[in-house]
């Protein structure tokens, strides 16, 4: 024998017809509790730790590719080849200064 019992309920009503218990006041303050938590946390952001988490080598891997580029417009500025002859030229003097500066 089968049996097929329709019935329109809201979600509060069938948790109220099957006997399970009313979680929204703890789901409330699970909630709250969660958003003060979060922003507490965000007065603690450094945007300098997220930077070295994006980056690998951190600013000093920018400054490099920063070092980079500056030699290559400069290069181009200075009508370096068109083999790249400039760009060799203009890198290894920058280079020498950054290590006796780091």
């Amino acid at each position: 024998m089968k049996v097929t019992i329709d019935m329109e309920l809201t979600p509060q009503e069938a948790r109220d017809l099957l006997g399970l218990p009313d979680v929204t006041p703890m789901q409330e303050r699970l909630l709250a509790q969660l958003e003060k938590q979060l922003a507490a946390n965000l007065a603690y952001v450094d945007p300098e730790m997220i930077m070295k988490a994006v980056t690998p080598m951190g600013m000093q891997g920018l400054e490099r590719l920063q070092g980079l580029l500056m030699d290559v417009a400069g290069s181009a500025l200075s009508g370096g080849g068109a083999k790249g002859e400039g760009v060799k030229k203009a890198k290894r003097p920058a280079q020498k200064t950054r290590r006796k500066a780091d």
